[in-house]
C-alpha cells in the first residue's frame, strides 16, 4: 500500500506533464471535432477535462475500486455530454483514450525503473491502469451514446413540428400544410400536434393542404381520416385542398368518405371563397 501511494504521487506529479504531452503529440492536421479546433477557449477547456482525467484516474492506486469509479462519474458525464466531444467521431475519440493509457504504461515503467525492489509490481500496476481504462472507455461510450440518441430524438421532434406547422390566420382560421412523405410515425405526430395547436389557439376552422405529398400509404390515408374525423369532435371545421390524383385513388380503394369535409383543387381556391360558401 505504501508504494502504491508513491506511484499515486509519481503519477499526480506528473499529471501537467501528461496533459502537456498528450495535447503537442495530437495530430491536429488529420483529426476532425474536438481536437483539431483551433479555438482558444475549447483548447483550454479540453487540457482542463484532460488534467482533471489524470487528477481521477490516479487515485485508482489509493482508492476502492466502487469509490474510484464512483467517483469518476461526474467527469465521464460531462464530457460525454460536451458539445465539441459530440461532434468528434468516436473512434477518435477512443484513439485518444487508448494513446493516454500508453502515457501511464510509460510512466509506470519509468518509476519502477527508479525503484527496481517494486519491478514484481509493475505487472499487476499495469492491469490496474488497463482495467481502469476499459472501464471508465466503456461507461463514457455508454454516456455519450445515450446523450447522443436523446440528442437525436429531440432534433427529430423539432423537425416535426417545423415540417408540420399550424399557422394561424385570421378570423380563428388556421393552415396546415403538408409536405414530403408522410410514414405512419409522422402521420401519428401530425394528429396529436395538430389537435394541441388547434385547441391552443383557438382555431374553429383548418385548411389542409397535401398539394406537396406525392403518396401516402393506406395507413398514412387512414390516419389523416381520423385526424379530420377528431378535428370534427372538438368543433373545428375542415377544408383539404391540394389533393393529388394518387392520393385520391388511395382514399377511394380504402372506402374513405370526405362528406363532412370541404374539398377543393387548391389552396388559394380555397382560402379566397367566403367561408359561408366552402362550409358544408
Amino acid at each position: 500500500m505504501h508504494r502504491n501511494k508513491d506511484l499515486h504521487n509519481f503519477l499526480l506529479d506528473k499529471a501537467k506533464v501528461l496533459t502537456d504531452e498528450w495535447y503537442e503529440s495530437l495530430d491536429k492536421s488529420a483529426t476532425v471535432g474536438v481536437y483539431a479546433s483551433t479555438d482558444p477557449l475549447v483548447i483550454k477547456t479540453l487540457k482542463k477535462q484532460n488534467f482533471d482525467f489524470h487528477l481521477h484516474l490516479c487515485k485508482i492506486f489509493i482508492e476502492e475500486e466502487d469509490n474510484f469509479f464512483h467517483n469518476f462519474e461526474e467527469w465521464i458525464q460531462t464530457v460525454a455530454q460536451d458539445e465539441e466531444h459530440l461532434n468528434t467521431p468516436i473512434h477518435i475519440t477512443l484513439h485518444e483514450f487508448f494513446r493516454v493509457r500508453g502515457q501511464y504504461l510509460e510512466f509506470i515503467a519509468e518509476f519502477v525503473q527508479e525503484h527496481q525492489e517494486e519491478k514484481e509490481r509493475e505487472l499487476r500496476w499495469n492491469h490496474v491502469i488497463i482495467k481502469a481504462f476499459d472501464n471508465v472507455v466503456l461507461k463514457f461510450v455508454e454516456e455519450n451514446q445515450k446523450y447522443s440518441n436523446e440528442r437525436l430524438q429531440a432534433q427529430q421532434e423539432m423537425i416535426q413540428e417545423l415540417s408540420s406547422p399550424v399557422i394561424a390566420l385570421d378570423n380563428n382560421r388556421a393552415l396546415l400544410p403538408l409536405v414530403g412523405d408522410i410514414d405512419t410515425t409522422r402521420a401519428k405526430f401530425i394528429l396529436e400536434h395538430t389537435l394541441e395547436q388547434c385547441g391552443e389557439k383557438g382555431i374553429n376552422h383548418l385548411y389542409i393542404d397535401l398539394s406537396g405529398v406525392v403518396i401516402i400509404d393506406t395507413l398514412v390515408a387512414d390516419q389523416i381520416f381520423n385526424l379530420l374525423k377528431a378535428l370534427n369532435l372538438i368543433g373545428v371545421k375542415t377544408t383539404l385542398s391540394g389533393i393529388r390524383p394518387e392520393i385520391a385513388q388511395t382514399t377511394v380503394q380504402l372506402g374513405i368518405s370526405f362528406n363532412e369535409v370541404s374539398i377543393r383543387p387548391t389552396l388559394a381556391g380555397a382560402l379566397t371563397l367566403p367561408e359561408a360558401n366552402i362550409l358544408r
